[in-house]
């Protein structure tokens, strides 16, 4: 397990981030699991990985970040991957947004991902290499109305990760995934338009992004400032 090159994904716990965990530690990867507050479901989610180290952090708090990072070097010692997953998704009218939305928003889905990629950065270049991958959205390159707060923080993800890929060649590489429509249980009902709309005419599943973020982890650094649109075309349209 010691020779094992460490992933950390953020936001771990459910959904898709459990599904990139469990992906990449079945593809022979030492996982770290990244929770918020659903403690319960992240050690289920390190069970799933062989006993995967567990981290807890607010990623609203840059502070909490940098301990985050501290720590996984204290246990881990080196971290070759980053993927950052965690994020927030709320429908607002523009026209009614507050700044707490627009905070609750980019305090998460963007400068967190900042400030990971900067501390993951610093973490990968001591051992000479690494991998990070953004997780943007197909909302970061279509507009949709009622989401203008997380489609600016998404398309900002995906710039961050165009000009980080270029600070931090040619050791670590910097690429996203961005998803289309991925169906969860709390469905936003949009998403039956999407699909409809979708050229392969149906969404996505977890698996397929996670299957991307691994594409992106075992690439060589030639593949960097990259975008893959997992959408089933719609971003085409």
């Amino acid at each position: 397990m010691e020779n094992k090159r460490t992933v950390l994904v953020t936001g771990a716990a459910r959904r898709i981030g459990r599904t990139i965990a469990v992906r990449l530690y079945q593809a022979g990867y030492r996982v770290a699991i990244h929770y918020g507050t659903s403690e319960k479901e992240a050690r289920a989610t390190a069970e799933e990985c062989g006993s995967a180290p567990l981290f807890q952090a607010d990623l609203e708090k840059v502070d909490d970040i940098q301990r985050l990072f501290r720590e996984v070097q204290e246990r881990i010692g080196s971290l070759y991957g980053l993927v950052n997953n965690a994020a927030r998704f709320r429908r607002v009218d523009p026209l009614q947004l507050t700044e707490g939305d627009w905070d609750f928003i980019h305090n998460v889905n963007l400068k967190a991902t900042f400030f990971c990629c900067q501390q993951g950065a610093l973490l990968m270049k001591k051992s000479g290499a690494g991998r990070i991958v953004n997780i943007s959205s197909l909302g970061g390159i279509r507009p949709w109305e009622m989401y203008a707060h997380y489609c600016a923080s998404k398309a900002g993800v995906i710039m961050l990760t165009r000009a980080l890929a270029k600070a931090f060649a040619p050791e670590i590489s910097v690429n996203s995934v961005a998803p289309g429509v991925i169906l969860a249980s709390d469905q936003d009902p949009r998403a039956q338009e999407l699909i409809a709309a979708t050229p392969a005419k149906r969404s996505g599943t977890p698996e397929e992004i996670a299957d991307a973020v691994l594409y992106f982890i075992n690439a060589s650094n030639f593949v960097t400032g990259q975008v893959l649109a997992v959408d089933g075309g719609l971003s085409q349209r």
